[in-house]
């Protein structure tokens, strides 16, 4: 609908801008200053969805995204048989009787036995930065090695927090003790994020040694410096046989006994061609947190860490496998996130029904949480992805275009609302404005709570006062009553004379109507009494009360009047049913008169039963109702219990009940009438209203 075309909407059709002419329309129509701040929003929206990675608090739900995707994607392997690792466990701790410095002969007694085994090569997670009576027992060992060795070195300037200075010291003085041909250091350096979570190979200082990964196994030069994400491997599930780590994790101990040639070549499958880890793999001590310590694992339930062997032992199959991801370049990430803020700025220029704006919608999440995943399978290092980032920047771009849209429309909203309002109630053409496609603009069938009002003696009092007096008196009635149906969320269907109809359920249904319709029909009893209250201070005829009859039922609504004239109304048997209550309320000497079906949905504890009537003209009778606020919940209770008294026949209980209800309400017309009416009327009749 357009300022131009008010009436648009009004014969079915909804004709959809295309998208190139609203972003034409809107650069055209923004001012200087809107569009730089549109601009500018648009910019930052862009820096979002590219540098996520390296802000604030976007920077985390950046690296859990990662650590799902490594998580879900991580390859499912059976167990590697070229990588073995050979561990001091705390069992060993407790044979040796030696936790820290490690026990030097068992490693030396190990070593001894697995350079017979035909290693192809072997890494030590172990830094020897302090002194042990049995060093000497170990360098000759080591001095001997025939396999490939490599001893871990660390250095304080790249690990402040692990060695000191007379550790480092003393670690490469051992060393230059130890190395030969075969023998050397090796790099143990990890980088960690700033959440403590490794996830990418660490860097290569110039002053350190090989990283242990490189050492063990040849690596091409084109990845001597890879600084990309690790690719971590899960042990594949199989239902038929027990999970498998994804590296044999074998105690030194076992090869720290003495062997003779028959028991070394029986223990020789473990080792030979494989690369062999030694280390720890001790409780509280060298645990490290992986993207996959970050979901509990499917087997245990708990969020595993991971030893520094492992993490080693990981790196040097990527190694092996040749499997290094490949990032994505600056231009293609500046890429994503131009089309990222685009659609979401374009997103928010639909102009289609709300099916396909949610499709779109969907369409594009679906798109950021898959794309990402997509990407991690195919092998691309997605540690610097700006996922949340994209989300984020869609999120900005819709908002700062949508915005701007909105400014831009609100006067020809305003013109269109207007023009609707010359054929249409005005809280009915607000709502065509916001959403057109919630209101039938040729009639459907709705469930709605009906309210007819009327004031009495209006009509005597409109021959007794001057016209002038008449209108301001009327409007100023309507006003009241219009008000309070607005409140409660209704919607105004027609004046007629000093008579307001109003419903509830349409063009908008909620699950509160019934409270809602009620809630407004009392108001508006008590708010026409108050009329006549503030109305006694004038210098005019007195008038009666306002009466009000509230019923639900099924009802077309739509826009009815033919091409000329319309009018948004309601039509059917609810609405004349909802009339005929409004009219019993003077023979019943009620003011608010509510139907069984419309009461057993009003959420009220203040009805009181009126009994069953015949409405005039009616053939089928209604149990109806009144609330009565001022009445406490006991003596509702007893004319509710004389009601059903009488509906079951129970003539004891009944005129047991009316006797003493007739003491207490004796100055109470309608329940006296109520027991008047009772007394004519016999189980199950009905009191015929004419």
């Amino acid at each position: 609908m357009t300022a131009a075309d008010p009436t648009s909407a009004l014969d079915g059709q909804r004709p959809a801008v295309p998208l190139r002419k609203r972003v034409r329309r809107l650069v055209m129509q923004l001012g200087p200053s809107r569009m730089a701040a549109t601009i500018a929003f648009l910019f930052v929206a862009m820096l979002v969805a590219r540098f996520s990675w390296q802000m604030p608090l976007i920077d985390a739900a950046e690296r859990a995204l990662y650590d799902s995707r490594a998580t879900l994607m991580a390859p499912r392997v059976e167990q590697d048989r070229r990588i073995t690792l050979v561990t001091y466990n705390d069992e060993t701790l407790f044979n040796t009787g030696i936790r820290s410095p490690l026990d030097r002969t068992l490693l030396a007694k190990a070593l001894g036995n697995l350079d017979q085994m035909g290693a192809k090569a072997i890494g030590i997670d172990i830094v020897f930065d302090s002194p042990r009576p049995d060093d000497d027992v170990l360098k000759a060992q080591l001095r001997a090695m025939q396999t490939p060795t490599w001893l871990a070195y660390a250095e304080q300037q790249s690990n402040p927090n692990t060695i000191f200075y007379e550790q480092q010291k003393y670690l490469e003085a051992y060393q230059a003790d130890v190395t030969t041909a075969k023998t050397r250091p090796t790099s143990v350096l990890f980088r960690t994020d700033d959440d403590s979570v490794i996830r990418n190979w660490p860097d290569r200082p110039k002053n350190l040694p090989p990283l242990m990964a490189n050492a063990l196994a040849p690596v091409d030069r084109a990845h001597a410096n890879y600084q990309g994400n690790i690719r971590f491997l899960v042990p594949a599930r199989a239902a038929e046989k027990e999970v498998e780590p994804v590296f044999a994790n074998i105690p030194i101990d076992t090869f720290a006994m003495p062997m003779d040639a028959e028991m070394r070549e029986g223990f020789a499958e473990l080792v030979k061609g494989r690369y062999v880890l030694i280390g720890g793999d001790i409780i509280d001590n060298d645990q490290f947190n992986t993207p996959l310590s970050r979901f509990p694992d499917a087997i245990t339930g708990q969020h595993e860490t991971m030893i520094g062997l492992e993490v080693h032992a990981h790196m040097l199959a990527q190694q092996l496998d040749n499997a290094w991801s490949r990032p994505l370049a600056g231009p293609a990430l500046w890429a994503l996130a131009i089309l990222v803020v685009l659609a979401g700025s374009l997103t928010s220029l639909i102009d289609l029904r709300a099916r396909w704006v949610a499709l779109a919608f969907f369409g594009q999440m679906a798109f950021f949480i898959a794309f990402p995943f997509w990407l991690q399978g195919r092998g691309i290092d997605t540690t610097t992805l700006p996922t949340f980032g994209w989300a984020v920047g869609w999120l900005f771009g819709y908002a700062a275009v949508g915005t701007a849209a909105r400014t831009v429309g609100s006067r020809q909203r305003a013109f269109a609302q207007s023009a609707l309002g010359k054929y249409l109630p005005a809280d009915v053409a607000a709502q065509i404005m916001r959403d057109p496609d919630q209101l039938s603009l040729h009639g459907e069938r709705r469930n709605i709570f009906c309210v007819f009002t009327d004031l009495e003696g209006f009509t005597k009092l409109s021959h007794a006062v001057t016209p002038e007096t008449v209108a301001r008196l009327l409007n100023e009635y309507l006003d009241r009553l219009s008000d309070i149906v607005l409140e409660h969320g209704g919607t105004i269907d027609k004046f007629v004379g000093d008579a307001v109809v109003a419903f509830w359920g349409a063009p908008i249904s909620r699950a509160d109507d019934g409270e809602r319709a009620a809630g407004a029909a009392l108001a508006m009893y008590q708010a026409g009494e108050k009329f006549r209250v503030d109305l006694a201070a004038e210098d005019v005829p007195p008038i009666g009360m306002t009466r009000v009859g509230l019923h639900v039922g099924d009802a077309i609504v739509g826009n009815f009047g033919g091409e000329g004239r319309i009018q948004y109304t309601a039509l059917g048997d609810s609405m004349n049913t909802a009339s005929r209550l409004e009219a019993a309320n003077k023979g019943l000497k009620t003011g608010v008169l509510i139907s069984a079906e419309a009461a057993a949905r009003s959420g009220r504890d203040d009805l009181v039963a009126m009994g069953r009537v015949t409405l005039r003209g009616r053939a089928q009778p209604v149990d109806v109702y009144t609330p009565r606020p001022d009445l406490v919940p006991e003596r509702r209770a007893r004319v509710a219990a004389l009601v059903a008294a009488h509906a079951a026949g129970d003539k004891k209980a009944y005129v047991t009940g009316a006797t003493a209800l007739a003491q207490i309400f004796g100055q109470d017309a309608a329940i006296m009438f109520l027991i008047e009416r009772l007394n004519e009327t016999e189980k199950g009749e009905s009191y015929v209203l004419s």
